[in-house]
């Protein structure tokens, strides 16, 4: 069963650059696609980025042209680079492998204005 820990989070001025780290232990993540998602306290958790074995990523329309995945294999990590923070992007960010795994603690990302 593969664990996975979310990290990078912090309090960020709108406009400003953050870089997230998922890293995966206990299985290697080469063989999964693996997501981002984020979630706000009383609301679902909402899907933000995907990235395939082979590499193809696609974006919610909201952090399109803005927030970046990628992976390390070698690592055992994903990444999410995110550009140009709006206050709306606060929210704990997730990781998981797809389909998914248990689900790990998060980061928090707070964006002010």
């Amino acid at each position: 069963q593969v664990q996975l820990v979310e990290s990078g989070g912090g309090l960020v001025q709108a406009g400003g650059s953050l870089r997230l780290s998922c890293t995966a232990s206990g299985s290697s993540i080469s063989i999964n696609a693996m997501g981002w998602y984020r979630q706000a306290p009383g609301k679902q958790r909402e899907w933000v980025a995907v990235i395939t074995r082979a590499g193809s990523t696609n974006y919610a329309d909201s952090v399109k042209g803005r927030f970046t995945i990628s992976r390390d294999n070698a690592k055992n990590t994903v990444f999410l680079q995110m550009n140009s923070l709006k206050p709306e992007d606060t929210d704990v960010y997730y990781c998981n492998t797809i389909p998914f795994s248990v689900w790990g603690k998060g980061t928090l990302v707070t964006v002010s204005s």
